[in-house]
């Protein structure tokens, strides 16, 4: 399809932000991109990653290397952690209803793990990562380096009445930037970490979006808040990118707006 953007391409080391642990590549390419009709006035960012080519797109750059709260993109690693220490063993592995009623009709029952992901349901993922424990979870994601490494926060910041609600990857002391999100989920479906590839499968299938080729996950904050981040399967390559919005101006910011944003760029460019 016709490229509505010029891209500016320059070898050079990109300047992160640090993770929680130091790490080595390539010197990539950047790019530079202007998606503003994408984004249709709302404040944010997004962040495209050709594995293959080792080339970044940026649109607004300063905050791709912002850090944020991860929201419901964290059940990208959550259900990876889970599968890794045995939680949860498949996309039908159930967590309990607790008979509370939850602010989301499809929380309101057992749920498997397919079901659970779709619906981004909180409750259901609390109870895999107090299974999966701090301990552990702080080691994986040190060496996942993710953001800031941090769920010294473990319950969360009471932003929900109830407990099962929260967490430290709500709007709580875990953060990443867009950049390293990207970063994470190549280093995930590229195979350089410890995750099986029978797990990985699993994760890839329950990404799956409407959109064909298409692997994702949505985040939503109370804040203004919202990400999609996954990737984009094409003729056997990925192209990896993660969407944040930050507009507390604009109401009713959720994942959604995200996602359609992702979707639009790549409907556009590939």
């Amino acid at each position: 399809m016709k490229k509505l953007f010029t891209l500016i391409i320059s070898a050079i080391t990109l300047s992160l932000s640090p993770g929680c642990q130091s790490a080595t590549s390539d010197e990539p390419l950047s790019a530079h991109a202007d998606y503003s009709a994408y984004f249709n006035g709302i404040n944010g960012c997004a962040v495209f990653y050709d594995y293959d080519k080792n080339t970044y797109t940026f649109y607004n750059e300063e905050q791709c290397n912002t850090r944020y709260s991860p929201y419901s993109t964290f059940k990208i690693v959550a259900a990876l952690e889970g599968l890794k220490e045995g939680v949860i063993t498949s996309e039908n592995s159930t967590m309990e209803y607790s008979g509370d009623t939850y602010p989301f009709e499809s929380w309101n029952k057992n749920l498997d793990l397919r079901e659970a992901f779709k619906e981004s349901c909180v409750w259901y993922f609390r109870q895999v990562i107090d299974g999966v424990g701090q301990e552990t979870m702080a080691a994986d994601l040190e060496k996942l380096n993710y953001g800031n490494c941090d769920v010294s926060q473990w319950e969360g910041e009471p932003i929900n009445a109830q407990a099962d609600l929260n967490g430290f990857w709500l709007d709580s002391s875990l953060e990443i930037s867009p950049i390293e999100m990207v970063n994470v989920i190549s280093d995930i479906f590229e195979g350089n970490t410890d995750y099986k590839k029978e797990h990985i499968a699993i994760l890839k299938d329950i990404m799956k979006s409407d959109k064909e080729g298409i692997y994702g996950k949505t985040g939503t904050g109370k804040d203004g808040s919202a990400w999609y981040a996954g990737f984009y399967e094409e003729e056997g390559r990925n192209i990896y990118f993660a969407v944040h919005l930050y507009d507390s101006a604009k109401k009713n910011i959720a994942g959604a707006n995200a996602r359609e944003i992702a979707e639009n760029i790549i409907d556009s460019l590939y």
